[in-house]
């Protein structure tokens, strides 16, 4: 893929980018329309959102940062977005222009007052990954193959102007609207501030990966203080395949259980017992080593979970409380979901929505192994999913309604489901990290 030697970094010149994106995007409405009255009305809407994502993307992998971050993210999304753009926004976890050799050379220069040279025995200025907000290197120092994180220029500086102009397709996304969206929106940008963070991210990573060392079949490389800041981050190279490709080309139901069973306790151990979860568990971020192991490389997003959202969030996972009105309604006040200024109707409808939903999520909770590679469970999300974007009374809903926790917790869980689905792990020992909290 051919390097790019500049990121536009003002927001007028960030701004003039998705402005002529939004031209192609007419033209492509303007053919749609004239193709539907000439031929199949599903071809043509075929066509056109295959050519708006694809002109979206290509705009987006240009600028970089979180205008690219908000197309990652949706590309998890796949109950709510058509399968165009699901496919096309995929690309931005794996395949984005990489930055050229100068511009690497002038990051290093800006932020260490050094050249690779100074710093490394080797330096290999061909990327070996380019996503959202870095690119990843390899390196050698000591006879030490290294990884180097390197984040792209101006992308924290340009996160608020980004996301003005990406606010739309996020608010979307999220499926929130109204006065009160405002505040779902400060989260998900102070999220993508953190993200800008190397430092944090460096103090996170070596946190996280001593705290859950001991659980089995998980590995996380060594990060290295003195050749890390804020834009450039040095750890291990770790060698392993993507999930995604281990997955794809996996035929044994015992290797497909064992990383699932690793990545399965990562989780739990960190929102059960850490009370603070990488909230970011997109492919990209997860590989698995030729014994199988699962290996956990990006701590840059990592949400806190507060335990007064911890406790009713998870009290709903009981069949005890979502069966009894008078508790289940108790926790639902505890999430914001339901209102003091609700009418009668309103409580009625919402406690009946999210019986639905919570029933369906709290599934794997409510016995001793699940099986995640069940097409059914994921078909019946799917299903619920279109239901209720569809459903008059939920797409009027205000957006104040929910704590604002929902938003990276929710992403961690149904990233969670989907890495689980596409291991196609089947026999996992839901509350097995019990046995590995250390007192």
């Amino acid at each position: 893929m051919k390097s790019i030697d500049k990121i536009p970094t003002s927001k007028i010149q960030r701004a003039s980018k998705l402005m002529t994106t939004g031209a192609k995007i007419g033209v492509n409405y303007l053919k749609y329309y004239g193709e539907k009255i000439v031929g199949s009305e599903e071809k043509a809407k075929v066509k056109l959102d295959e050519s708006n994502a694809s002109d979206i993307y290509d705009s987006l992998k240009s600028l970089k940062g979180s205008a690219l971050k908000v197309a990652q993210m949706m590309s998890m999304e796949k109950t709510m977005l058509p399968q165009a753009y699901v496919e096309k926004f995929s690309l931005s976890q794996f395949s984005v222009p990489p930055l050229s050799a100068a511009l690497v050379r002038k990051t290093f220069k800006r932020y260490f007052g050094k050249d690779t040279s100074e710093l490394f025995d080797d330096f290999n200025f061909e990327a070996i990954n380019a996503a959202s907000i870095g690119q990843v290197h390899q390196a050698e120092k000591d006879g030490k193959k290294l990884a180097v994180k390197i984040q792209y220029p101006g992308v924290a500086e340009s996160i608020g102007s980004d996301l003005s102009m990406v606010k739309p397709i996020a608010m979307r996304m999220l499926n929130i609207k109204g006065k009160d969206a405002e505040r779902y929106f400060v989260e998900v940008e102070e999220k993508l501030l953190e993200e800008t963070d190397y430092a944090l991210e460096l103090n996170q990573s070596k946190t996280v990966s001593k705290a859950c060392a001991h659980i089995p079949n998980l590995l996380f490389p060594n990060y290295y203080d003195e050749l890390s800041n804020d834009k450039i981050l040095t750890m291990d190279w770790m060698d392993g395949v993507h999930i995604s490709t281990f997955s794809k080309a996996n035929t044994s139901t015992e290797r497909a259980n064992k990383v699932g069973q690793a990545l399965w306790d990562f989780y739990m151990y960190q929102i059960h017992v850490l009370k603070k979860v990488h909230a970011d568990p997109h492919p990209g971020n997860f590989m698995v080593s030729s014994d199988d192991e699962l290996i956990a490389i990006d701590f840059g997003c990592m949400k806190e979970i507060p335990e007064d959202f911890y406790l009713p969030y998870f009290e709903l996972t009981k069949p005890e409380v979502l069966n009894n009105p008078v508790e289940f309604e108790k926790q639902l006040y505890a999430l914001e979901i339901l209102k003091e200024t609700d009418t009668k109707e309103q409580t009625l409808f919402f406690s009946e929505v999210f019986k639905e939903l919570l029933g369906l999520f709290a599934l794997p909770f409510q016995k001793e192994e699940f099986d995640f590679s069940d097409p059914a469970f994921f078909n019946q999300i799917a299903n619920m999913a279109e239901k209720y974007s569809k459903d008059d009374t939920m797409r009027k809903a205000d957006a104040g309604r929910g704590s604002t926790h929902f938003i990276y917790i929710n992403r961690a869980f149904f990233g969670l489901y989907s890495l689980m689905n596409e291991l196609q792990s089947n026999k996992i020992v839901v509350n097995s990290y019990n046995s590995m909290i250390i007192h």
